[in-house]
């Protein structure tokens, strides 16, 4: 008997149950699914071993603490089959072996083994039903709860839909798949003018506004075969009293099922006010609230549906640019107001003029007006129309204007051009007009546009391309006609373009001009020019060279170019009497007041002066004498007429009587001179003759680089 108070008992060895545990704890493991970890099931398993051995060896013997075991087993979700076969088997072969003590066994260890087999078996069987009833009855009670809750919901949900589908501000109707009307709602009533009976004897069909019928046929044609679920539109209905009204709709399918569509549910709310709202803005939005003429947003919608309409069809496409001729000072003299009213009358007239040609006239802002011709027509003569009505006398108030335009005319094929290029295009052309004068139209020239934008770009890139050093210096000879030594060079700039390559002071030394970079360039010839010829000075101290340097009129008008000139020749250390500044002859007529005092104390410096070109403007003789002139330098047609061909023999003979005569002027006046442009040795001799001091020209040699110079002078003292 155990020991009141010892769980196990002392015959009971604690070794053997704890490995019997062990291997019983392994075997359910291995078998099936166990929710607890392997010491939480071994330690479980240990005391329903304990618990075994307990009832086999109590008395008086019962079976029903092996039953307890089996229900605990249940509750412990150790239900595996294979498990339940284990543990039975395992109570008959190694339980009494290796848990129980080998002495002092009962005499019916055999039955109680078995019937403790039993308990066991009858305990798991009966936990498993009870577990089953259990669970059937919960699912039981969930099933006919599920079904009331479904119940009472479909119940709440009709109520719900009756409700929304009666009291609802917006319109719904049901039809059925042959667009029969089945139900609506009151609201859906009211907004078409029925009443309920009237719409369930109507077909959907017979509501549609005759511009879109097709349309929204086709649309809910799908929606009743199921090939869609669900569209929304915004369309118009005809009320019953014949009028419109726009509406926002959105038409669902209802299917059975099995998939098939059963009918239609369509949602539909008045927008009325708000599609005639909308329209009113857009119209706004798209005209020009001045004039009342299509404005450029809907100008440029309506030329890219131009474009794409026509891009396969081989047609043109033309635009007449128009801007009004002195507006400005319209607006500025009579006020804005009269402006305005003219500006309303010219877009009127420009309207009419080509309204039965069927072409869009646009106010592009300010008094800038666009014609698109659309079509075969001749823009320009569009344009021509355009301008004649534009220049007819314009009454005003008590006011009579006489208005011009100047009109720019692009026409193309539509496949070559886009909205964008057709406006660059045109704009560029209206400034051509403009150009030319007032009242003028321009036709689009593609050459001369890529000119205008060649030079646009070189006056872009003129200030970058000074700072980046871009720009080098030629020097062309100047040689004495009477001992054919070179006296002096010429600066000439050049600017080594980095894609251009090297470009000509005719391509870039105007447009320097226009944008006043040509002080700053000016000023780094100059000082390049005194570094170069000082170092020919210093090598070549006999030969004297002197430089001769262009500058021009912004420079000579500049209040600092005395000081820059001293500068550069400090800087340089060049003497001078070896530079010389070359001014054209509207620059030295035009010198009064501080320039005339400039070119007096760049003389007072030291530095030659000398006119270049002389003999090409209205000259005033008078300056000769009263300016600090050392040189003259002829121009180059003078040159030019000397011709060795014999072509022309009387103009031969005027040019060189001319020759002649502004020599011994300027000799009279102990000036020297320089004959620009010499070509050819009969051009040299016959200078010569005519007592021509020196002379330039390609004969003497082309403009080349420092070091060419260099050489040259290398040769002449070797």
């Amino acid at each position: 008997m155990a020991a009141v108070g010892d769980p196990i008992g002392a015959d009971v060895g604690r070794g053997g149950a704890e490995g019997y545990a062990a291997d019983w704890a392994r075997a359910v493991r291995r078998l099936g699914f166990v929710p607890l970890s392997a010491a939480e099931t071994e330690r479980l398993l240990l005391a329903h071993t304990v618990r075994l051995a307990q009832a086999v060896r109590t008395e008086p013997f019962t079976a029903r603490p092996a039953e307890e075991v089996g229900r605990a087993l249940v509750e412990a979700h150790l239900t595996e089959p294979r498990a339940l076969e284990w543990s039975l088997r395992a109570l008959g072969t190694d339980f009494p072996r290796r848990v129980l003590a080998a002495d002092g066994w009962p005499a019916d260890l055999t039955e109680r083994i078995a019937a403790v087999q039993g308990g066991l078996a009858a305990g798991y069987a009966r936990a498993l039903r009870d577990r089953t009833f259990a669970q059937q009855e919960r699912i039981a009670r969930s099933a006919w709860q599920a079904r009331d809750e479904v119940e009472q919901a479909l119940r709440d949900s009709e109520a719900r839909f009756r409700a929304v589908f009666t009291g609802a501000a917006i319109g719904i109707g049901i039809a059925g798949v042959d667009g029969q009307i089945i139900d609506v709602n009151q609201a859906f009533a009211d907004m078409l003018g029925y009443s309920i009976e009237e719409l369930c004897r109507i077909n959907v069909a017979a509501l549609f506004h005759a511009d879109d019928a097709a349309g929204m046929w086709e649309l809910y044609q799908q929606l009743i075969e199921g090939k869609q679920d669900a569209a929304r539109v915004e369309k118009r209905y005809h009320r019953k009293d014949g009028s419109v009204v726009w509406t926002d709709l959105a038409v669902s399918l209802i299917r059975h099922d099995d998939g098939r569509p059963r009918f239609t549910v369509a949602m539909i709310e008045d927008i009325t006010e708000r599609y005639e709202l909308q329209q009113r803005l857009r119209f706004q939005a798209l005209h020009d609230p001045l004039t009342g003429l299509p404005n450029r947003t809907l100008f440029f919608e309506t030329l890219g549906r131009v474009l794409d309409a026509a891009a396969a069809a081989d047609r043109r496409v033309g635009v007449c640019f128009l801007d009004l001729d002195g507006f400005k000072a319209i607006n500025d003299s009579l006020g804005h107001d009269l402006g305005d009213r003219l500006l309303v009358m010219i877009g009127r007239r420009l309207a009419e003029c080509v309204a039965d040609h069927g072409h869009l006239v646009a106010r592009m802002g300010g008094d800038e007006f666009v014609i698109l011709v659309d079509g075969g027509e001749d823009a320009v003569a569009v344009a021509k129309t355009a301008l004649a009505a534009v220049a007819a006398p314009v009454h005003v108030g008590d006011q009579q204007l006489a208005v011009s335009a100047s009109v720019g005319i692009v026409e193309c094929p539509v496949a070559e051009t886009s909205a964008s290029e057709l406006m660059k295009a045109a704009d560029t052309t209206l400034y051509w007009a403009k150009a030319a004068g007032r009242g003028r139209w321009a036709v689009y020239d593609p050459e001369r546009s890529a000119r205008d934008m060649a030079r646009a770009a070189l006056v872009a890139g003129l200030p970058a391309a000074l700072e980046r050093g871009e720009f080098v210096l030629h020097y062309q000879p100047i040689v004495s006609l009477l001992e054919g030594r070179m006296l002096a060079v010429e600066a000439l700039v050049r600017w080594k373009h980095p894609e251009l390559g090297l470009i000509g002071p005719d391509r870039f030394i105007g447009l320097a001009e226009e944008t006043g970079l040509i002080v700053g360039l000016g000023e780094w010839v100059l000082r390049t020019a005194c570094r170069d010829a000082e170092r020919w000075w210093r090598e070549f101290p006999d030969a004297r060279l002197v430089v001769s340097v262009n500058l021009a009129a912004r420079q000579a008008d500049d209040p600092a170019i005395v000081d820059t000139v001293a500068d550069a020749l400090a800087t340089s250390g060049l003497p001078e009497e070896l530079l010389q500044l070359e001014l054209t002859e509207s620059a030295v007529m035009g010198s009064a007041g501080e320039p005339l005092r400039s070119l007096h104390r760049l003389a007072d410096l030291g530095v030659r002066l000398a006119v270049d070109d002389f003999g090409t403007g209205y000259s005033n003789l008078a300056y000769l004498r009263r300016l600090p002139i050392h040189c003259l330098k002829l121009a180059g047609p003078f040159v030019e007429g000397i011709r060795a061909d014999g072509t022309d023999v009387a103009a031969d003979h005027r040019d060189e009587r001319i020759v002649d005569a502004l020599v011994r002027l300027a000799h009279a006046l102990e000036l020297w001179v320089t004959a620009e442009a010499v070509e050819t040795g009969v051009q040299a001799e016959r200078l010569r003759a005519l007592r021509c001091d020196t002379g330039q020209g390609r004969y003497f040699g082309a403009p080349s680089p420092a070091e060419t110079i260099t050489a040259r002078l290398r040769g002449g003292a070797a």
